[in-house]
């Protein structure tokens, strides 16, 4: 890892858009990546890499995670208690999402993903106006996982109770997105609301303007 007080100005080149599940980090990413011909990363595809790449030393709630069943992961236990003790939440393996971005040329790149913890993010930033968070209303959250949801897929129908697993879930995630807003409040970064009044359009161009992006960066 490179010298923390250089990690500024070598990730200048880099856009965070962290938030809550379901807010549109992805497409939005995605979006600005295809405008502006950068390089896309996405927090969520490089998982199963970084949990490879962990010890139960240095993820030790991660580990924790890995040997539980399903059960024990969504159902049996409290939603506070699964906010508590996600490792992602808690930024295991925050680092070797730093470590990926310093492998990559030093080009314009954008970075996706709930795992973008403000507390995490901040002192990574060498102007403030290159991060922003989206966070979902509980409504925009639950149309855009119905939107997406196929029925008896996903991980909540691998365990015994899916409906209380998916309650759980949805709580769980609600307290992190509020966990986000105070956070970005205290540390003065930006956040943006999501609801279901807003358009994919509309969000875009609310990130587009938070990063101060001129509309025709992508053909000068």
């Amino acid at each position: 890892m490179a010298d923390v007080a250089q990690l500024p100005a070598r990730l200048r080149h880099v856009y965070w858009i962290g938030g809550g599940s379901g807010a549109g980090k992805s497409t939005i990413a995605r979006r600005l990546a295809d405008r502006y011909g950068w390089r896309l990363y996405a927090t969520d595809d490089v998982m199963r890499d970084h949990v490879g790449r962990t010890t139960p030393e240095q993820a030790p709630f991660l580990h924790e995670f890995i040997a539980m069943d399903m059960d024990e992961r969504w159902v049996n236990r409290s939603p506070h208690v699964m906010l508590e003790t996600f490792h992602w939440f808690r930024g295991e393996g925050f680092g070797l999402i730093v470590e990926d971005l310093l492998r990559l040329p030093r080009e314009p790149c954008v970075v996706e993903g709930f795992r973008l913890l403000p507390h995490l993010v901040k002192p990574l930033l060498a102007a403030s106006d290159h991060a922003v968070w989206l966070l979902p209303t509980p409504d925009f959250r639950q149309a855009a996982i119905r939107n997406r949801a196929v029925p008896g897929e996903g991980f909540v129908w691998k365990t015994s109770d899916p409906a209380k697993a998916g309650r759980n879930v949805a709580e769980r995630d609600r307290m992190f997105t509020s966990l986000l807003q105070e956070e970005t409040e205290r540390l003065r970064l930006r956040a943006i609301e999501v609801d279901t009044t807003m358009t994919e359009d509309e969000l875009a161009e609310r990130v587009t303007t938070a990063f101060r992006l001129q509309p025709h960066a992508a053909e000068s």
